[in-house]
């Protein structure tokens, strides 16, 4: 994805010097394609080059076309998977081998549902990522059984913008955006679709190597932050930001989560504050969004709790912060056609 990003960045005639910069990648990694990056910076080079460009489906567009043979031997393993319910098994367990940063997780039940998250990295800034993702794995579906399969349900948990039509267009339904979930469902039939490719005595070898690459793996622990931050992500905009929910879909008590959250010098309204800043930045940058519509994905339950909070961080009022972003680009567009 990185990759991709900057050579629209080249494209555009821009200098990704400091986009790299920002983001604490280098253009040496860039460069080696045998070289891993961090998950976080990926993301944030993202969101960079998507401001940059600007590129309101950044990632959704970077899935479009590139070839599927560069995900490695995640994708051959895949392809020579006998049905695409097998493959979509198989892309559960071996995925962070692509990308530590992304867990999928494949469900069969009244329907083939492939669904992903966050590894170790904040979900509520990550909007290319997951677009890309889901774009991905259904150019993915479609290329190994050679057929038009289309989904029957995708939900994303970040909220709709201005240009989200195409993704309706694309998986050929409505997307639900601002939901709990981020999920691809097939119809259920969808996993005995045979492959085109299916071949077991290669498959054997590439899942025997798969199983070593995993072992070797180093697995390290998430921050409590970011675990509280991807846990409040989706519930935000239901309103239910009470540290109980939060603590139950953790796994744990109150009393727990607030002295994990202790050992990191946090609390928890502390980091649903940060996580509230952080947002209502993105969302202001999107003029598709109304005021009271980023209240509402932000969990305030009236306008004025948000203006209020927000004059606090900011000494500004919403509209006037939206007013100085707005005017701020269209300089910057301005200044790259001149």
């Amino acid at each position: 994805m990185a990759r991709l990003a900057m050579a629209r960045v080249r494209a555009a005639d821009l200098d990704p010097g400091p986009l790299l910069c920002k983001a604490g990648l280098s253009l040496s990694q860039l460069q080696d394609r045998d070289a891993r990056m961090d998950a976080a910076s990926q993301i944030a080079f993202l969101n960079l080059v998507a401001d940059a460009l600007p590129e309101e489906l950044l990632g959704f567009h970077l899935a479009e076309a590139f070839d599927l043979r560069e995900a490695g031997l995640l994708y051959f393993v895949l392809a020579s998977s006998a049905t695409l319910g097998e493959a979509l098994a198989r892309a559960e367990r071996y995925s962070t081998i692509t990308n530590e940063g992304v867990r999928l997780q494949c469900r069969e039940d009244s329907d083939l549902r492939l669904g992903y998250s966050n590894v170790g990295v904040a979900r509520h800034t990550d909007r290319h990522q997951v677009e890309f993702w889901a774009r991905t794995l259904v150019r993915i579906c479609q290329t190994l059984t050679d057929t038009n399969i289309k989904p029957i349900q995708v939900t994303f948990a970040h909220p709709r913008c201005g240009a989200s039509d195409q993704l309706d267009a694309f998986f050929g339904c409505e997307v639900a955006f601002a939901s709990e979930h981020d999920d691809v469902a097939f119809a259920r039939g969808a996993s005995q679709l045979p492959l085109v490719n299916a071949d077991p005595y290669l498959n054997e070898l590439l899942v025997r190597s798969c199983e070593e690459v995993l072992s070797r793996q180093a697995r390290s622990a998430s921050s409590i932050r970011v675990s509280v931050e991807n846990a409040l992500a989706p519930l935000l905009p239901h309103g239910r930001i009470h540290v109980g929910e939060v603590a139950r879909a953790l796994g744990m008590s109150k009393r727990t989560l607030a002295r994990r959250l202790a050992a990191e010098d946090l609390t928890f309204l502390a980091v649903l504050e940060d996580m509230r800043k952080e947002l209502a930045r993105h969302y202001l940058a999107d003029a598709s969004l109304s005021i009271s519509r980023i209240a509402w994905l932000l969990g305030y339950q009236e306008v004025s709790g948000f203006t209020h909070a927000f004059r606090r961080w900011t000494g500004q009022a919403p509209t006037q912060r939206r007013a100085e972003i707005l005017s701020r680009r269209d300089k910057d567009s301005y200044a790259s056609m001149s």
